[in-house]
């Protein structure tokens, strides 16, 4: 149990036990002070519980302090001002911490704080036309980062992508490729039945050239036709998992539009609405009511053509994550997708399921800068600069890291002139650093784990300021999960190098004048060590040993 754990339940014990206080422990809050004179963890409990006792803050306060004063993990309390309790512990507390990381070691963290919940993540989710690009690249480490945490703190993820293989814009890209199939094969082409002109389409026409000739060159059917829409999607699908694998993004589960219709899922979704009391036709198209849930508009299910909007199979595809089992579904979107959200709420509703079980994380726009202009194009290609060139240019443990350090609800300017430094400038640099340093120190010191019983010599503040820092990881990644924040971790893990790097430009860490220092200050470099690789491993940064 971590540090902050043990004084929460010790708080409940004494305030149980002193005050007959029962049924307020969502009261009690534990902080880290920023300056050490004011001890190693304040509360103020004793403010918060004024009303319920109708009592004096410094009475009730006092109380505590008495009934804390008992506890072997306390050393010291003091009260101050109207009634802060500021706690100071005893160097076995901290120094039991360290003993909990090196017997936890990777698992160290870790909690079941999610209780085995069923969620559903669902990122990217881009059309299968074209690469990924920068808004896919924020979302994409999100997503991940995200997901890692969610699984190290006991939550059960299916990560899934949706792949919208049916539609107008899989015909537009059957079309596309045929026709640069006809140029790549030296024969005439329309350029204006090409609607997706990237350099990508182009060089999948000379794949299908080189497995199949010209197979279909004069071919008119149908058959033609889909078999370019199917290779296309196919080929296109496949380009963007390779570039998610050099990114470290996975999924559980790919799944397609095309499949929700030939199960009859979109169908009979359809059937069902028409059923309930929220639709109405008009003009001959089918019309669901969404303002009467908040829409600035009704929205169109199927056209007078007979044809199905983008909305109704999305609506079908959200009660088919439903009737799988997950109640707990999170969707990351672009903002462009802002106005989609009610709209989508509203089918989930009609069709009698719980839509505040499905929340969006919103991903705001993305500008690449370089020399204190923006980025538009890529120089190399001329087009969108795509997740691979980014990745090529300033590497993946940087990309992920930019990409996740900024609240997802803010706009994010990306520095290429700052991900390009290998200094401490560059904030992955300066943490990868920490790690390469302390892995660096225990290589020379031949480092052999030790334990011990106190951990007494560990006195220094900047060693009681790592400890504490150290043992706040596990309430960190739980704060991740509640607030769906990956930033959170990334603010957390630049902390601690901060406090590992001023420790070790200060502290002759071994002395061979005191072993026995020495060896407590090496478990404490080890302890550093297994936490920084953990934070690394959950947002999918490698952590170098050798810089």
């Amino acid at each position: 149990m971590e540090l902050k754990e043990q004084l929460i339940e010790l708080l409940k014990k004494v305030l149980h036990e002193e005050l007959n206080v029962l049924d307020h422990d969502d009261l009690i809050m534990i902080e880290i002070p920023k300056e050490t004179i004011h001890g190693d963890y304040s509360t103020n409990i004793a403010l918060r519980l004024t009303k319920i006792l109708h009592s004096n803050p410094k009475d009730i306060a006092l109380k505590i302090s008495e009934g804390l004063k008992k506890d072997s993990l306390i050393k010291n309390v003091e009260i101050a001002g109207p009634g802060f309790i500021n706690l100071f512990l005893n160097h076995e507390s901290l120094g039991n911490l360290i003993n909990d990381i090196l017997l936890m070691d990777e698992k160290y963290g870790s909690s079941n704080f999610g209780n085995n919940e069923k969620i559903m993540v669902e990122y990217v989710s881009a059309n299968p036309t074209g690469d990924l690009h920068l808004g896919h690249a924020r979302g994409a480490a999100y997503g991940d980062s995200l997901t890692r945490v969610l699984k190290f703190e006991g939550y059960d993820v299916l990560r899934e992508y949706y792949v919208n293989d049916a539609g107008n814009q899989i015909d537009v890209l059957g079309l596309s490729l045929y026709e640069r199939y006809k140029e790549a094969l030296n024969l005439p082409f329309d350029l204006e039945k090409i609607g997706y002109q990237g350099k990508d389409v182009k060089e999948l026409a000379k794949q299908i050239v080189n497995e199949i000739g010209d197979k279909y060159v004069n071919d008119n059917s149908k058959e033609r036709f889909n078999y370019f829409k199917k290779v296309g999607t196919k080929l296109e699908l496949d380009k963007i998992k390779k570039d998610l694998d050099l990114y470290r993004v996975s999924f559980d589960h790919y799944q397609s539009e095309l499949e929700m219709y030939s199960s009859g899922k979109v169908e009979n979704a359809l059937k069902v609405l028409k059923e309930s009391k929220y639709t109405y036709e008009l003009d001959g198209a089918l019309w669901l009511k969404t303002t009467e849930f908040g829409d600035d508009k009704d929205r169109v299910l199927v056209k007078k053509d007979g044809s199905y909007t983008y909305l109704l199979p999305d609506i079908a595809y959200h009660k088919d994550k439903f009737d799988r089992g997950y109640n707990n579904l999170l969707d990351i979107l672009g903002a462009d997708h802002h106005g989609y959200t009610t709209r989508l709420r509203t089918g989930l509703e009609v069709l009698g399921y719980d839509s505040s079980k499905l929340n969006f994380a919103m991903i705001q726009i993305v500008r690449l800068m370089e020399n204190g202009e923006e980025v538009k194009m890529s120089k190399r290609t001329g087009n969108a600069v795509t997740i691979r060139e980014l990745c090529d240019d300033v590497g993946v443990d940087v990309a992920r890291y930019f990409f996740v350090s900024k609240p997802i609800v803010s706009h994010l300017d990306f520095d290429l002139n700052l991900a390009r430094k290998n200094s401490s400038d560059n904030p992955i640099y300066y943490i990868q650093y920490a790690y390469a340093r302390c892995c660096s120190i225990l290589t020379k010191s031949n480092y052999k784990e030790k334990r011990s019983s106190s951990y007494e010599l560990l006195e220094l503040e900047k060693e009681k300021s790592m400890l504490k820092h150290l043992g706040d990881f596990k309430e960190t990644l739980i704060e991740v999960c509640k607030h769906k924040e990956v930033n959170i971790l990334t603010n957390y893990i630049y902390k601690l190098a901060q406090i590992f790097h001023s420790y070790y430009n200060d502290t002759r860490i071994i002395d061979e004048t005191d072993l026995n220092k020495s060896n407590q200050r090496m478990d404490l470099i080890k302890s550093v060590s297994i936490v920084l690789k953990n934070a690394l491993n959950l947002l999918g940064i490698e952590a170098k040993k050798v810089m």
